[in-house]
């Protein structure tokens, strides 16, 4: 039986009770989700926190993601909601979003400036750990002002942040207290947004794997020469592929978990989006 994922420390509780007192402030939300796995990065524990402000939910690093992640997008937007897809990274990122911010406050705009108000409209940012949030803010804001990392759990307290005409709130990143579905947990932590040190690897990448080979084989077969087989039989062509071997010829599984892991969140097997619509029904997006 595979080990259960959960992880909620203490820093991430605090945080919650830090937004839920600090999004009054705000006017809107942006909810950054992980194009490759959307569901599995939702937090509803979120969306209960920012009551009827308007939300904009964002499909970052699209740039990793297949084309099933732009049909979840477009699935969200007929659904009504405001839903769009980037990659933080790409040059045009930061003039396509902030279009999107304002078309989503335009109302309050508006109001505002008929009050002679010239105060900028304030942004909460949220989402769990990994999914480029911070990264989101310095593309905006032109620079490095809010910390960024590949570990979850990077951005520890609030930070505002005046990009252009809004300010932002970076806030950490925060999972649900518990996760109830263990193949989202997985995905989680496929793509970084669980503590490593909390995972049974070897659970994580053969799992990783047998997904993998599933919705998008070819990254395995270019990187590694992958055509088939068992969980435990690709993991060891990933070591022979790698030369990942102990004395005596036996296979160092604990290397070639680590180097699979980091070829997947570095984008090197491959576009892959692991989430399907009934993944979008399930976690209350549609």
């Amino acid at each position: 039986m595979m080990k259960i994922i959960q992880w909620f420390p203490g820093h991430m509780a605090k945080a919650m009770r830090m937004m839920e007192e600090n999004v009054k402030l705000c006017d809107a939300v942006v909810f950054v989700l992980d194009a490759r796995a959307p569901a599995a990065t939702y937090n509803p524990k979120l969306t209960e926190l920012v009551g009827s402000r308007p939300v904009l939910f964002l499909l970052n690093k699209s740039d990793l993601a297949a084309r099933g992640a732009e049909e979840l997008c477009t699935l969200l937007q007929k659904s009504g909601k405001n839903a769009l897809r980037l990659a933080a990274t790409d040059r045009g990122a930061p003039r396509t979003l902030e279009a999107a911010m304002e078309a989503l406050v335009r109302e309050k705009t508006a109001r505002l400036r008929e009050k002679g108000s010239r105060r900028p409209l304030r942004f909460l940012v949220a989402g769990v750990p990994n999914t480029g949030k911070s990264t989101l803010i310095n593309a905006l804001s032109g620079g490095k002002r809010a910390q960024v990392g590949d570990k979850a759990g990077v951005t520890r307290g609030k930070q505002w942040v005046r990009c252009g005409s809004f300010e932002l709130m970076d806030t950490p990143g925060t999972m649900p207290p518990a996760l109830t579905d263990q193949t989202l947990a997985r995905r989680l932590a496929y793509i970084g947004s669980v503590n490593d040190d909390i995972l049974a690897m070897d659970e994580i990448a053969l799992a990783l794997l047998e997904e993998l080979f599933g919705k998008a084989p070819e990254g395995l077969l270019e990187r590694y020469g992958i055509e088939g087989g068992t969980p435990l039989e690709m993991l060891e062509a990933v070591c022979a592929k790698r030369g990942f071997l102990l004395r005596g010829g036996e296979f160092d599984y604990e290397r070639g978990e680590r180097a699979l892991i980091d070829d997947f969140r570095k984008g090197r097997l491959g576009k892959v989006c692991f989430d399907g619509q009934e993944d979008l029904k399930n976690v209350g997006l549609l």
